[in-house]
């Protein structure tokens, strides 16, 4: 039997401090480890958005 790797979605945008982080997380969420989950920026803030943090805790509690 041979191993099927496992499909990889990336998530980007210029910051990644909100949009890529939020659809990530809902992919890696009830993915598990059947997916790998990336989010980039093409030039990264030094923090996740504050409000990005509170939505996530609430929709993922």
């Amino acid at each position: 039997m041979t191993d099927v790797p496992r499909p990889s979605v990336l998530f980007m945008c210029v910051h990644n401090a909100g949009r890529p982080q939020m659809a990530a997380g809902c992919l890696r969420h009830p993915a598990g480890d059947r997916i790998d989950v990336r989010s980039a920026g093409s030039a990264p803030a030094e923090q996740l958005n504050p409000g990005v943090v509170k939505a996530m805790a609430e929709l993922l509690g």
